[in-house]
């Protein structure tokens, strides 16, 4: 499909949302995640239709949203799997929003949907933040790029040009 190979030029962070229905944990990956507001605190991401987690978690109403690190490939695919128990072998906690957090995860956000709008093949949720956490993990964060998984750290940033930043123009 030409639209995924030209926003596949675009990379994207790679998160787990998670949320606890019927006493189980489900969660899958998503990386259409982003920030939407900061005052007050609102996140944003979209799933498919096709997607057999999203309604369990959407049911719940509330969920985490753990950041994955580079560290956590193995943990990305675990929840992009189709079929399996995605939990398996996977450290997580619930924080005081009682949904998994990933352990190892750069951060975690507990969240409660606020929208949810039916857009072309996917679903566009919003949701506002109620607890978040940054966690002391030495790794950079993963990256989604051209199909594959990667990286994107701070010293790639430092060889542009002094005095130059990411503005066109500057």
């Amino acid at each position: 499909m030409r639209l995924r190979r030209v926003l596949g030029r675009y990379p994207t962070g790679v998160v787990v949302i998670a949320a606890m229905s019927d006493g189980e944990p489900h969660g899958f990956t998503v990386n259409s995640f982003t920030s939407v507001s900061l005052d007050p605190p609102i996140v944003g991401f979209c799933a498919a239709h096709t997607s057999t987690t999203w309604p369990r978690i959407r049911d719940a109403g509330a969920f985490t949203i753990s950041v994955l690190g580079v560290g956590q490939a193995d943990v990305c695919r675990s929840f992009s799997a189709k079929g399996s128990d995605r939990f398996a072998g996977v450290e997580w906690s619930a924080p005081d929003g009682g949904h998994p957090a990933i352990g190892g995860a750069l951060a975690w956000l507990d969240c409660v949907m606020s929208v949810c709008h039916v857009v072309g093949d996917h679903e566009l949720i919003l949701a506002s933040v109620v607890a978040m956490t940054t966690n002391e993990v030495d790794d950079d964060p993963l990256v989604f790029h051209g199909g594959r998984l990667g990286r994107m750290c701070a010293e790639s940033l430092a060889a542009a040009p002094a005095g130059r930043g990411c503005h066109p123009g500057w």
